[in-house]
């Protein structure tokens, strides 16, 4: 069963820590919050911080944009894939993929063989407010309506994202509190599926 957030045992999250036995990979929409979370996730437990995106862009020497714009989606998704399986390869890590990263299929199989997944999962209306903003995004770039293509993004993309290993919904509220509440889901997930290597750290 996968571990919810809800299903939180009596722990202080702000005083949790503990060594994740593989990298952990957050998933989800754009807007969720997966780059200000991850940075904040991997100080917390003490382990280096990677975006895919940021790292696909230094691979290819231009912005996401300019790969879909010039070589189109198909192009952008085969060299995600590889950024994301060498990803993998390093040391344990925490990772932030772009918003389509896990409807990859050869992606996706590769974060379920070496990553622990989190889906930061958000409702329409945060998404919209998060990302009205933002003028980098490929999928909105042209998108008069942002309320119209996120919903049809949700509609397309959540069932695959529901397969992550774990599921935190992301509120209106502070950064950290998000993150309390992604390492109580984890540690829980942890001590189940991997009890000989679920150790605490004191912070």
């Amino acid at each position: 069963m996968k571990q919810v957030a809800s299903n939180f045992t009596a722990m202080n999250p702000s005083q949790l820590s503990f060594r994740p036995p593989k990298t952990i990979v957050l998933v989800g929409l754009m807007g969720a919050g997966k780059t200000s979370i991850g940075r904040r996730l991997a100080k917390r437990l003490e382990v280096d911080f990677f975006d895919s995106d940021h790292e696909v862009e230094l691979a290819a020497g231009c912005p996401i944009k300019d790969i879909f714009n010039v070589y189109g989606e198909d192009a952008f998704r085969n060299g995600e894939c590889r950024v994301i399986s060498r990803l993998l390869d390093q040391t344990i890590h925490v990772l932030a993929t772009g918003g389509g990263s896990f409807m990859n299929e050869n992606s996706r199989n590769a974060i379920k063989e070496k990553a622990i997944s989190v889906w930061l999962k958000a409702d329409l209306d945060t998404l919209v407010a998060r990302v009205s903003r933002r003028t980098d995004r490929p999928f909105l770039e042209d998108a008069a309506n942002h309320r119209e293509t996120l919903e049809q993004l949700i509609d397309e993309r959540y069932p695959l994202y529901s397969q992550a290993d774990v599921i935190v919904e992301t509120l209106d509220e502070p950064t950290n509190s998000t993150v309390d509440r992604v390492i109580l889901a984890l540690a829980n997930y942890i001590r189940d599926r991997y009890p000989n290597d679920y150790v605490l750290k004191t912070i």
